[in-house]
């Protein structure tokens, strides 16, 4: 399996995790994210399972328990943090047990868990700092597995939506997106996410692994998803509109539907005894 070798490209010089406004905007319609947002390949969630001593598991960023509810599916009794009271109140009505906190500063209160998860969240949190709370809850043996979806249509269903956003929301982060591959960036995160592994310290070297997969959707449920991606939870509504109307007529002239092709990539480091 292969490790992931240490970063060498300078750090941005505001890092994600401290771009709080955004991190704390997926709330703003919980319902919707819940509903919209795909969940993870099963073939990660039993590899998590397998690798782990235990069937505790602590969810990183749980959000309204997308991830929480894969694991508890498996078998695990899972807990969830997160830092919007919304997301968490959602999670908790699906039957999810979730205190609220950001990880960096939760206080585990002496409990350990078997496998210490995070899907889609890590880059929102300090990734030295994460790393040490997870170490300080581990079990020997058990896993930290950080994952990310990266998702990227056919190239002329991506230059479509590329350039409504250029269009729509020129100076946007979503117009810049289309310029790189979004498993390149994502690629990057792991990076950053086992470099703070390793300086957190208490864990073996971080793996690296991928998942590929495939989801086809509607024009509608495409329009669904949209507006829960950080690139556009905070667009005036007028921009958001104008954003979807441009998108839903890319998805009608590509046949009123597309398939997403998916890469679930995960960074995965035991906890050392």
């Amino acid at each position: 399996m292969p490790t992931l070798p240490p970063e060498r490209t300078p750090r941005p010089a505001h890092s994600t995790h401290e771009n709080r406004q955004v991190a704390e905007s997926f709330g703003s319609d919980a319902a919707r994210y819940d509903r919209a947002r795909p969940g993870y390949p099963q073939a990660l969630v039993d590899r998590i399972v397998t690798a782990a001593p235990g069937r505790e598991i602590l969810d990183v960023g749980c959000g309204t328990g997308i991830v929480a509810r894969q694991f508890a599916a498996a078998g695990c009794r899972v807990l969830g943090v997160d830092v919007d009271a919304r997301m968490a109140d959602l999670a908790r009505r699906r039957g999810l047990d979730v205190e609220v906190a950001a990880i960096e500063a939760w206080e585990p209160a002496g409990r350990a868990f078997d496998a210490v998860v995070s899907g889609q969240t890590w880059h929102w949190v300090d990734p030295v700092a994460g790393a040490a709370k997870a170490a300080q809850v581990l079990r020997p043996g058990g896993p930290l597995a950080l994952f990310w979806n990266a998702g990227r249509p056919s190239p002329a269903v991506a230059d479509a939506f590329a350039e409504v956003y250029r269009r729509v929301i020129p100076d946007s982060l979503a117009a810049r997106q289309g310029e790189v591959p979004a498993v390149d960036g994502y690629t990057a995160l792991c990076a950053r996410a086992a470099d703070g592994i390793r300086q957190a310290d208490g864990f073996a070297d971080p793996e690296q692994w991928r998942f590929d997969w495939e989801r086809p959707y509607t024009r509608d449920e495409w329009l669904d998803q949209l507006p829960t991606q950080g690139a556009f939870t905070r667009l005036p509504q007028p921009e958001l509109a104008d954003v979807l109307t441009g998108v839903a007529a890319a998805v009608d002239a590509a046949g009123g539907s597309f398939t997403m092709h998916y890469a679930t990539l995960a960074v995965v480091a035991t906890r050392t005894p």
